[in-house]
């Protein structure tokens, strides 16, 4: 969902509750359909609470997610760009191959993994490149004690770069489940019904749209919030991008030159495998 269609929805959900409104108050009869105004409010305040309170804890839940996948997304790239140096103290037999899989790899994220996750396209899947360096990894074998402790110091950030990754994916699949939305739907339709019964034909008409348009304006931006932050990863505004990967990638052009270039990448520009 864009921001354009977002904005789309709340107006039109606005305008609906309008239309509604004013229709209904034609037939209305004076004073509205309730004979003990206290009690209808105090009913109203219930529904509203109930509405709000149901929402504020579907807003937290959805914003730790949220929040969980894009402190993911930055642990990851920030492992790739330390495993990349890590790479350097590696047998020199292996130290190339391991640090241009790590730039297919991070390739992979930007231009192959985000963007199906933006589709929800991505699925259980791994990325091939974690494989390769895995494979890559078992043919080493370190002799110096400096090669030793990069080894071990490269399975501890494998372990780190893996968990980072889990936080990214596990965003794309939503935390809110249907029952929930269907509570939340539920809830905003009780009380758009309820605030029709508040039409009263003596009151001015733009009185009565002002009631319920701004009641329908909170209860449709909330639901289009919790959508937002139940979907981080979308085109529109707000949602994640691969701005930390695409600075690691940046990073690692910036290093090859110093660390001896690194040769024929076993990939192209958008992380697929040559040949």
């Amino acid at each position: 969902m864009t921001g354009f269609l977002a904005a789309l929805v709340v107006v039109g959900a606005s305008a609906f509750a309008i239309g509604a409104m004013l229709l209904v108050r034609r037939r209305a009869p004076t004073g509205s359909y309730f004979t003990d105004g206290d009690r209808a409010s105090g009913v109203f305040g219930v529904l509203a609470t109930g509405f709000a309170i149901l929402a504020g804890f579907v807003v937290f839940l959805a914003f730790e997610s949220f929040d969980t996948s894009r402190s993911g997304a930055e642990s990851e790239a920030r492992t790739v760009a330390q495993q990349f140096e890590t790479a350097q103290f590696l047998p020199i037999a292996v130290r190339r191959r391991l640090s241009g899989e790590l730039v297919c790899y991070a390739r992979d994220v930007v231009h192959r993994e985000w963007p199906a996750m933006e589709a929800g396209t991505l699925g259980d899947g791994i990325n091939p490149w974690g494989i390769a360096t895995f494979r890559t990894l078992k043919q080493t074998v370190p002799r110096s004690p400096a090669e030793q402790a990069a080894f071990s110091k490269w399975l501890d950030q494998r372990d780190d770069r893996e968990n980072g990754r889990a936080d990214r994916v596990h965003g794309a699949q939503g935390v809110i489940p249907l029952p929930v939305w269907f509570v939340l739907f539920l809830s905003a339709g009780a009380i758009f019904v309820y605030m029709l019964f508040f039409a009263d034909p003596e009151e001015p008409w733009f009185v009565q749209a002002t009631m319920i348009g701004g009641v329908a304006v909170i209860v449709s931006s909330m639901l289009v919030l919790v959508w937002f932050l139940d979907n981080p990863y979308h085109p529109g505004p707000g949602g994640l991008r691969p701005t930390a990967m695409e600075r690691t990638l940046r990073q690692l052009d910036q290093a090859a030159p110093l660390v001896g270039g690194l040769g024929a990448l076993p990939c192209d520009a958008s992380g697929l495998p040559r040949g």
